[in-house]
């Protein structure tokens, strides 16, 4: 599947979140919600963008946005993960990839001269329409939940 692009819509889905409660993206109509796909729980540069969205949630919260962090790692990595680092955005497990495959986020990457299949670092700001209305693909994890921040605070005014 292709990345969704600003305006596209936004594919919808329902994932399990690691406090025991479902995310239906659908149910979420009306507010900004930041869906950021991370690779894998307790990794540096996962552990680092999880930590910032966190420091940065109280901003993003404040505006009624809902934080949303997505990879294929199981609700109960993604609670151990949530409680080591105390850890504020709900966490959504796509073993299936429904979502992950859904927003084209799933291809091929290259790290120390091997090429292998895996989830890309990528962020995207749903709007209260269901529409995508911004992007972040191939990302840095250090810095990057402020530049979300940045294009919300762009978006809303």
């Amino acid at each position: 599947m292709t990345m969704p692009a600003p305006k596209d819509p936004a594919p919808v889905f329902t994932l399990a979140c690691d406090e025991g409660a479902d995310f239906d993206l659908a149910a979420e109509r009306g507010h900004f919600v930041v869906l950021f796909f991370y690779p894998k729980d307790n990794t540096q540069g996962c552990t680092i963008e999880n930590q910032d969205f966190t420091d940065l949630m109280p901003e993003f919260s404040e505006r009624g946005v809902t934080l949303l962090g997505i990879s294929p790692d199981s609700t109960t990595s993604h609670a151990r993960f949530r409680a080591k680092y105390g850890l504020k955005p709900r966490l959504a497990a796509d073993p299936d990839r429904v979502a992950i495959e859904a927003y084209g986020v799933w291809g091929e990457k290259k790290m120390a001269g091997r090429t292998y299949m895996g989830l890309k670092r990528t962020s995207f700001i749903v709007a209260p329409d269901g529409t995508i209305a911004d992007v972040f693909a191939n990302v840095k994890a250090r810095g990057h939940a402020a530049a979300v921040l940045e294009s919300i605070k762009a978006l809303i005014g």
